[in-house]
């Protein structure tokens, strides 16, 4: 136990200084009253279209100070954040009303379009405070619906109106020194830690909790605040009603900003002030999912088991009980895998590219279960945005020296121990799933180059990508093949003739069972699927990662033992080609996601509009779904490979 309480304080003095990942409820901030409170805002996003946008590309209030980009990170980049400051300013416990922000220009025709765009595509402000976004409550035939962010404008009767007075409510609780250790922080929290060596506990203090925004659309008189400064009190009462709009934007008229806070006292504590946003919906569901699982589980574990004991062990215990003319008289007589005991470790078609798909198989899989194993002990929470994406990029990057070993090591395998080209497929393996990521990618970003959306990879960002590519990636993955190269090739334990066994005519395709066997994977996932598509495509949190990997390992399990039957059934009909059938029996099960995916863009993304948001949908889909048909194609290859040689290396041959 004392080695552990070590690992961890190491841990935490290895992160500290730097923007590591942020354990939620790890770092509160105590705000003195009357502290400066200061509101960013992140990228304006819409379900609609799938394209964010800046903040400031609308014509809203500038900061005095000038527009300042905030720390981003790799993930936040890559997942279209962009996080700047606002002109939204706070004092600690001190309400205020009818503040002024600014009385913008005329509205040009272009700006006006715009408005009227945005207003169209339901797009959403995003306002961060104290790492938190703002959140809005609305109801709905007797329910309470959660939102992040609140809307641009509302369009009704063909009129648009905007959005243009924020009532915010600013949950606090009162500041309770728990002498909890500096553990890991973003950013916004390492720029607020209390740097005071003496210690104020002894002042009172308030930590937020809480972060609410109130729409309302108020009817302001341009001409009373054309020599009003920003921050000063407007002339006039302001009532904020969020049931009703009265501010229609016209072109060739400015448009006024103005904002109040109210602060609230709250019993919510700190470590659970994420709750609000990572409310657990549907519970029953995710277990329901697992049980599910666990059936298909059960009935194919069921199947497997009859295999083992019933027909292989009974089969090689006859059969070694003959002696040497019986067993020939057997052979001539029985048939299925036994006959094919000269034939079933025959290369295969296309070695070299069977060998990169495993190898970028096993660096897949081994991200996934690393990025959500950490996300589920809670180091990858949403509240240091942009940590999964960079988490999932390092792990991939190091665990190229898996895929590197896996591949070159099966190529020499299948090679019977010739290390001949095993440097070109160390080579193709670094390249191969990273070049597909690559062209999808770039063609993805050049339409949203061309759309001006913020969810464009920056130039700058490409080149950093290329570098971890070939600086980090490439070079590990060739270690791997090296470290590969050395170790000693499996040894195949029966030989393979010299003359091909004819496979005789079967009565329906093997590949039509191969692609049917993908439905009972599938089964096992699809029902989380839609919870991590609404978290993708919908903007809702997901943060049920424990279910997450119980779910992959049940995938794992399901792909596993799904290509190990096949394997068998193929072997009984004497079909030896057995490697890539195990491949795609269960990698199949990204054929089923990709359909899904299509199912969700038109039941569920029915408002997407465009060529260009469906094309982004259509893309990332598609990368999602090759990722998929690596991972689990290389779970049923290398169950398969394990099974097929047990099963021959029982089999006693002169």
């Amino acid at each position: 136990m004392a080695n552990f309480e070590i690992w961890v304080l190491a841990m935490c003095l290895i992160f500290q200084s730097g923007y590591g990942f942020y354990l939620p409820g790890s770092y509160p901030h105590k705000y003195i009253v009357g502290d400066p409170l200061s509101v960013k805002v992140n990228s304006l996003t819409s379900i609609d279209t799938e394209m964010p946008f800046s903040y400031y590309s609308l014509p809203f209030c500038r900061p005095q100070g000038g527009v300042k980009d905030s720390a981003e990170n790799l993930g936040e980049l890559l997942m279209g954040d962009r996080i700047e400051n606002s002109p939204y300013k706070f004092k600690m416990y001190t309400n205020e009303t009818e503040i002024f922000l600014c009385r913008s220009n005329k509205l040009s025709a272009d700006h006006f379009d715009l408005l009227k765009k945005r207003i169209d595509e339901m797009y959403q402000v995003n306002l961060i405070l104290d790492n938190l976004p703002a959140i809005r409550y609305t109801k709905k035939e007797g329910f309470t619906l959660r939102w992040t962010g609140y809307p641009v404008g509302v369009k009704v009767q063909d009129v648009y109106y905007l959005f243009n007075h924020l009532r915010f409510n600013v949950l606090i609780h009162k500041y309770e020194d728990t002498n909890v250790a500096r553990v890991m922080g973003t950013g916004d929290a390492a720029e607020v830690m209390p740097t005071d060596p003496k210690g104020s506990s002894d002042v009172p203090g308030y930590m937020v909790v809480g972060f609410e925004v109130i729409p309302c659309s108020v009817v302001h008189d341009a001409n009373l605040v054309t020599k009003l400064k920003m921050y000063e009190k407007y002339p006039s009462p302001i009532k904020c009603d969020p049931t009703a709009v009265s501010m229609p934007i016209k072109e060739g008229e400015p448009m006024v900003f103005t904002y109040e806070v109210a602060f609230e006292l709250s019993d919510i504590k700190w470590p659970s002030r994420w709750d609000a946003y990572l409310k657990m919906e549907g519970s029953k569901v995710h277990w329901f999912s697992i049980l599910n699982s666990l059936m298909v589980i059960t009935f194919l574990a069921g199947i497997v088991l009859v295999i083992f004991l019933r027909t292989v062990r009974r089969d090689l215990t006859r059969y070694e009980e003959l002696d040497k003319e019986s067993q020939v008289q057997m052979n001539e007589e029985l048939s299925g895998w036994k006959l094919v005991v000269g034939d079933v470790f025959r290369a295969p078609s296309s070695p070299s590219l069977l060998c990169i798909l495993v190898g970028d198989g096993i660096q897949i899989l081994g991200m996934a279960i690393v990025t959500i194993l950490f996300a589920a002990l809670g180091f990858m929470s949403p509240a240091s945005r942009g940590t999964l994406i960079t988490g999932m990029l390092f792990f991939y990057l190091i665990l190229g020296i898996a895929a590197g070993y896996v591949a070159v090591r099966l190529w020499i395998t299948i090679g019977c121990g010739d290390h001949k080209g095993w440097i070109s497929v160390a080579w193709k393996a670094a390249c191969f799933f990273p070049g597909i990521a690559f062209l999808i990618l770039t063609i993805l970003n050049s339409l949203l180059w061309g759309s001006h959306s913020t969810g464009a990879i920056p130039f700058s960002v490409f080149v950093i990508l290329l570098l971890l590519w070939f600086c980090i990636s490439v070079p590990l993955t060739l270690l791997g093949g090296f470290f590969g190269s050395k170790a000693p090739h499996i040894e195949y334990p029966v030989r393979t003739n010299q003359i091909p066994r004819e496979i005789p005519a079967q009565k329906y395709p093997s590949w039509l069972l191969v692609l049917g066997a993908g439905t009972l994977p599938f089964g096992t996932l699809f029902i989380e699927l839609f919870f991590i598509m609404s978290s993708i495509w919908m903007g809702r949190v997901y943060y049920v990662f424990g279910f997450l990997f119980i779910v992959l390992i049940l995938l794992v399990v399901v792909c596993a033992e799904v290509s190990l039957v096949l394997t068998y059934m193929h072997l009984c009909v004497e079909d030896w080609k057995w490697w890539w059938k195990s491949f795609f029996a269960s990698g199949s099960v990204s054929i089923y996601i990709f359909l899904y995916s299509i199912n969700y863009l038109i039941f569920d993304l029915k408002s997407l509009s465009g060529p260009v948001s469906a094309t982004l949908y259509l893309g990332y889909s598609l990368f999602m779904v090759l990722a998929v048909m690596f991972a689990t194609g290389t779970v049923g290859f290398l169950s398969s490979f394990w099974f097929v040689h047990y099963l021959f290396s029982s089999v006693k041959l002169d």
